[in-house]
């Protein structure tokens, strides 16, 4: 026993020898260091991949960055399109409509905006942190769920995106020419990385506010002519909860990324707050729009010569774009102008996900670390665009189905990082044996979590207690879960109940098999 202690105690040392030299390194390694990379560089593109950031490094201390990272990430159509999912695909009203999305988004907001506090204390990516509780190998499948995750938000996008973008063209621009647009753009500003990201994320929300007011000003008036619905049913409150918490909950696995190059001594308050308000403000307020404006263009009691008619119709033959660009149309040129903004306003989500994509494909496929982050963007663009223009004649039904299904593995994903995060790091991180490296270190995070250690298989959890609770509970999931195509017995009667039995359920089975692993291993 002691023989096998003291071979791990050598692996770390040898694993933490001049990390932060190693890690100060700015140039990728060897293979990409050609004249072009390196010309790359000096004009300030991003080539950092997986490699956590050295303190040395990490001295941002710009929390708007942050609230308005996330802000006009969710300051777009597709937010609306979501919003309009209450009235349109389970027939709730205004009221009820805007009330789940307050609720649940309330509550959803509040995991990745606690995630994005742990990215300046580590320095880490949060895939990377996901290595402390799915072990090395075990992340990896986490890694392609949030993969399909991703891509399946950006091309969600992009089909919207593109669709709008087409509206203003009467038929002179096609849907898929629309999406190749609005994914360039996304490629370029992903290309540069971190600086040029948030940088624009900065700017790029004030033009679709004036889009959304001046879409209040025309249409508002309409809104208060919406008859009263019937009562709606408990089951279908729940299932159009689910469909908004897997709306804002999927941002958990993502949420460090963007927090790595802050402070180690910033507050984590600060960071939670600007992360939960840049979450919650613009996913709310255009959320609650969407359900107004679709539930007045879908009023069975419309007149045909009304002006809400007219949207109905937009909506009906071009989609969410046609209901937003025929609300505007009152405005002339001016009204197409704001809708060709409209439509670009996606490019901010679609860059910053093109972003995390690389990222999750080097934890995919660790050998990839010494390919450059920027070649990734180009990589995540060529699997996005055809897909996007095959689906953008089923976006509707794809959104809906999509939303509701994501949802239940970030809330199992969410659990264990929560669980082994308060319950074991914590609790066991005053008996374990680090390195000197790290503790010398005066960040406490480094207690729980040994930065030397996360590219170590043998120095990491196995795993397997997080995959093996995740499966577990989906054996109660998968019977709660309320879709389209499949409806389980006990959604039957509560609604989908599936977000929130993957999440009690996931970590009420972790605890209990990571306390028989960590007793069996006698060790993290």
């Amino acid at each position: 026993m002691s023989i096998e202690k003291d071979r791990e105690v050598d692996i770390e040392k040898r694993s933490s020898v001049d990390i932060n030299q190693r890690e100060e390194e700015t140039i990728p390694p060897p293979y990409f260091s050609n004249s072009l990379t390196k010309r790359l560089l000096s004009w300030g593109v991003e080539s950092r991949g997986i490699s956590p950031v050295p303190p040395s490094q990490r001295t941002d201390t710009s929390y708007y960055k942050l609230f308005f990272l996330w802000f006009t990430m969710n300051f777009n159509i597709l937010s609306f399109s979501a919003g309009t999912l209450g009235p349109v695909a389970y027939g709730l009203g205004i009221r009820e409509s805007c009330l789940v999305i307050l609720f649940f988004n309330g509550l959803c907001c509040a995991p990745p905006a606690y995630f994005a506090t742990w990215g300046p204390k580590l320095g880490m990516r949060q895939m990377v942190q996901a290595r402390y509780s799915f072990g090395y190998y075990g992340v990896i499948f986490v890694c392609v769920l949030n993969l399909i995750n991703m891509v399946g938000f950006c091309i969600l996008n992009a089909i919207l995106g593109g669709q709008t973008l087409a509206s203003v063209t009467d038929g002179n621009l096609t849907w898929n020419a629309g999406i190749v647009i609005v994914v360039i753009i996304s490629l370029a500003l992903s290309f540069c990385g971190y600086a040029v990201l948030t940088w624009y994320e900065r700017i790029a929300w004030f033009p679709v506010l004036i889009v959304y007011l001046v879409a209040l000003g025309l249409g508002g008036k309409y809104l208060n002519d919406v008859p009263a619905t019937e009562p709606a049913t408990a089951p279908t409150i729940l299932s159009f909860a689910s469909t908004i918490a897997g709306y804002v909950i999927t941002y958990s696995p993502l949420a460090s990324d963007f927090t790595i190059y802050f402070k180690p001594s910033v507050s984590s308050t600060k960071i939670f707050l600007y992360t939960y308000f840049g979450l919650f403000i613009p996913i709310v307020s255009v959320q609650c729009l969407g359900a107004a404006f679709s539930a007045v263009a879908l009023s069975p009691s419309l007149s045909p010569s009304s002006v809400p008619a007219t949207w109905a119709q937009s909506y009906a033959s071009l989609s969410v774009g046609g209901l937003l660009q025929s609300i505007l149309s009152p405005a002339g040129r001016f009204g197409d102008f704001l809708t060709v903004l409209l439509s670009l306003s996606v490019a901010g989500n679609i860059a910053a996900t093109f972003y995390s994509i690389g990222l999750n494909m080097q934890l995919v496929l660790p050998v990839l670390i010494v390919v450059p982050r920027y070649v990734f963007s180009i990589v995540a663009t060529a699997i996005v665009l055809p897909l996007a223009i095959v689906g953008s004649h089923t976006f509707y039904s794809a959104l809906e189905d999509f939303l509701g299904l994501i949802g239940y593995w970030c809330s199992a994903f969410v659990a264990i990082l929560l669980v082994e995060h308060l319950v074991f790091r914590k609790r066991y991180s005053s008996s374990r044996n680090f390195t000197q490296n790290d503790q010398g270190n005066h960040n406490v995070w480094t207690r729980f979590y040994p930065l030397s250690y996360w590219k170590t298989s043998s120095l990491l959890p196995s795993g397997l207690s997080a995959i093996a609770a995740g499966i577990i509970s989906f054996g109660l999931v998968v019977p709660s879960m309320s879709q389209i195509w499949f409806t389980g017995p006990i959604a039957e009667k509560t609604g989908d109940i599936g977000f929130e039995m993957a999440f009690v359920l996931t970590g009420l089975v972790y605890v209990c098999l990571r306390s028989m692993e960590v007793r069996l291993r006698g060790k993290l």
